[in-house]
């Protein structure tokens, strides 16, 4: 994602536990990039990922590089 604006959410879902038949929570992160209205000529642009978790650790590794709002 290029400077800017970003927008993101979390979302659950269940995952199955290998070997035991039970499901889990996990979180899918999308981060989404569109200031078209805004007069931006960057394309939009959207990234999903997958945590086993929602620490605050995945988000803050996602966006390390990111510099914007």
């Amino acid at each position: 994602m290029a400077p800017g604006k970003v927008h993101t959410d979390d979302t659950t879902m269940p995952v199955l536990v290998p070997g035991n038949g039970q499901t889990k929570t996990a979180r899918t992160w999308v981060y989404v990039r569109d200031d078209r209205c805004s007069g931006s000529t960057e394309a939009p642009a959207t990234w999903f990922t997958y945590s086993s978790n929602r620490q605050g650790i995945h988000p803050q590794t996602h966006l390390a590089k990111f510099r914007g709002v």
